[in-house]
C-alpha cells in the first residue's frame, strides 16, 4: 500500500489537468507521452534500419524477437524485483538503459552498416529494460492519486500515452523517409533520457514490504494467484498467440506491404498512427461508457485485432488499411480498460508485480518464435497466405475464449463515485495494464 496523495495540484504544463491530477500525476503522464512520442517512430526505424541494409523478411523477424525473446527471460525476475524495492526506481534505472541500448543502435546506423548481430543485442538490451518496467509499472498510476478517480486518472493517463504513439508514428514516418532511421532513434534515445529524469522527480511513498523466503518463494505465491484464477490465465493463454500474430504483421509484414505497394515508410507510418487515433478514441469512449460485464465486453473487443492483418494479405489501398486500423485500436482500448479494472479489482496489491509479471510473460511468451518464423512462413506459403493465417487464428482463439465463465461471468466491482465533479459517476477500482504489451516507457 502508498501513502495516500497529495490533492495539491502542480503548476506547469499540464496544469490544466482535473483538480485531483495532483504533481506525482502530472510527471508521470509527461514522462510516458515524451517516451511514447520516440519509441513509437523508433519501433518503425529499428525495421527501416534493417531494410535499408539490405537485410530480409526474416532479419526484420530476428531483430524484433530479440527484444521480446530477453522480456521473456528477465520478466519473472523483473516482477519479483519490484515486489521487493520501490518501483519508481526500477523504472528510472530501466528508462536509462534504454535510453543507452537505443542511443547505440542510433551511432550504430548512423556511422556506417551495422550487423544483423549489433542490432539484435542492442534491441535485446531495451527487452530487458522493459522485463524490468513493466512489471514495475503496473499500479503505478494509483499511487499518485486516490482510488476514487482511478477510472478517469487511468482514462487521462492512456489518452496521453496514445496521444502519442499517434504523432510517433506518423512523425516517426516522415522523419524516417526525410533523414533515415538513424535519427529517429536518437531522439528515442534523448527520450527516455528526458521520461527517466521526470520519474525521478516524482515523490512516490510506498510502504515497507515483509521480507519473504526469496525469490523463488515469491515466484510460487505469484503463479498461485495466477493459476487459480481461470479467466486470468486463459486470456494470457489467447494473447500469447494474439500477440505473436498481430506483432508479426506490424513489425515484418506491415513495412513489407508498405513498401511493396503502399510507398514506404511515409504512409506505414501514417497507418499505425491511425491505431493510435483509434486508441484515443476507445478511451474518450470508455471515459462515458460503463461496461457491467468488463471481461465479456473486452474479449468481443480482441476480434477487429484481425482486420489489420486482413488489410495488409489483400493489400488494399492506403485509406482502407487506415481505417482497418483505426477500427483495431478502438476495439482494443475497449479491452484494455476492461482487463486493467479485473485486475486490479481481482489481484492482492503486494502481490500485482508478480502477477503481472506472469501476465507479460504468457503475453509476450510466443512473441519471438511467431516475429522470427513469420520470414520463413512468407518464404514457405507465401505472405499473403500467411497473414490470412494470422487473421484465422486471432478469431478462433478469441472465440474460444468466451466458453470459460468467468471471463462471460465477472462484473464490475460495486463502487461509491465521489462527489466531486470532474469524477462524478466514475469511482472504481483501479486499473492495470493489459495482457496487450502497448504502453511505451
Amino acid at each position: 500500500m502508498t501513502s495516500a496523495p497529495s490533492r495539491h495540484t502542480a503548476r506547469g504544463p499540464l496544469s490544466r489537468m482535473p483538480t485531483w491530477a495532483n504533481r506525482n500525476f502530472q510527471l508521470l503522464v509527461s514522462a510516458s507521452f515524451i517516451s511514447g512520442l520516440g519509441n513509437s517512430g523508433a519501433t518503425i526505424a529499428a525495421a527501416y534500419a534493417v531494410i535499408d541494409d539490405g537485410g530480409s523478411a526474416t532479419d526484420v523477424g530476428v531483430v524484433a524477437a530479440a527484444r521480446t525473446l530477453a522480456m521473456v527471460v528477465f520478466l519473472l525476475i523483473g516482477g519479483a524485483v519490484a515486489d521487493r524495492i520501490p518501483r519508481q526506481r526500477v523504472m528510472v534505472a530501466a528508462n536509462g538503459l534504454n535510453a543507452l541500448s537505443q542511443g547505440l543502435f542510433a551511432l550504430t546506423v548512423l556511422t556506417g552498416h551495422p550487423q544483423l548481430w549489433q542490432m539484435a543485442a542492442l534491441t535485446a538490451a531495451g527487452g530487458t529494460a522493459q522485463a524490468f518496467f513493466s512489471p514495475a509499472s503496473q499500479g503505478l498510476v494509483m499511487t499518485t492519486v486516490d482510488p476514487a478517480h482511478a477510472g478517469k486518472a487511468f482514462s487521462v493517463f492512456r489518452l496521453a500515452t496514445n496521444g502519442a504513439n499517434i504523432g510517433g508514428a506518423a512523425l516517426g514516418g516522415a522523419l524516417i523517409a526525410a533523414v533515415g532511421p538513424g535519427w529517429v532513434l536518437a531522439v528515442d534515445a534523448v527520450g527516455f533520457v528526458v521520461a527517466g529524469a521526470l520519474r525521478a522527480l516524482m515523490s512516490v511513498e510506498e510502504a515497507a514490504r515483509a521480507e519473504t523466503g526469496g525469490i523463488v518463494r515469491d515466484l510460487r505465491e505469484g503463479w498461485r494467484e495466477f493459476v487459480s484464477r481461470s479467466w486470468l490465465w486463459g486470456i494470457v493463454v489467447q494473447f500469447s498467440i494474439v500477440n505473436a500474430m498481430t506483432t508479426a504483421g506490424e513489425a515484418v509484414y506491415g513495412p513489407l506491404v508498405a513498401r511493396d505497394h503502399l510507398g514506404g515508410a511515409g504512409p506505414w507510418g501514417l497507418a499505425l498512427a491511425a491505431g493510435g487515433a483509434g486508441t484515443v478514441a476507445g478511451g474518450l469512449l470508455m471515459m462515458r461508457w460503463r461496461p457491467r460485464r468488463i471481461l465479456l465486453t473486452g474479449t468481443l473487443g480482441v476480434f477487429p485485432l484481425a482486420l489489420p492483418l486482413v488489410a495488409l494479405a489483400l493489400a488494399l489501398p492506403l485509406w482502407a488499411l487506415v481505417l482497418t486500423m483505426l477500427a483495431s485500436g478502438v476495439a482494443i482500448e475497449v479491452f484494455g480498460v476492461g482487463w486493467m479494472l479485473a485486475l486490479h479489482q481481482e489481484i492482492p496489491e503486494d502481490k500485482m508485480s508478480r502477477v503481472s509479471a506472469y501476465d507479460w510473460l504468457g503475453s509476450i511468451a510466443v512473441m519471438p518464435l511467431g516475429l522470427a518464423l513469420a520470414g520463413p512462413a512468407a518464404a514457405a506459403f507465401g505472405r499473403t497466405e500467411s497473414l490470412w493465417g494470422s487473421a484465422v487464428l486471432v478469431v478462433a482463439l478469441t472465440a474460444a475464449v468466451l466458453v470459460l465463465p468467468d471471463v462471460r461471468r465477472l462484473e464490475r466491482a460495486n463502487t461509491v463515485p465521489d462527489s466531486g465533479g470532474d469524477d462524478a459517476g466514475h469511482g472504481q477500482a483501479a486499473p492495470l495494464q493489459p495482457a496487450v504489451p502497448l504502453s511505451p516507457q
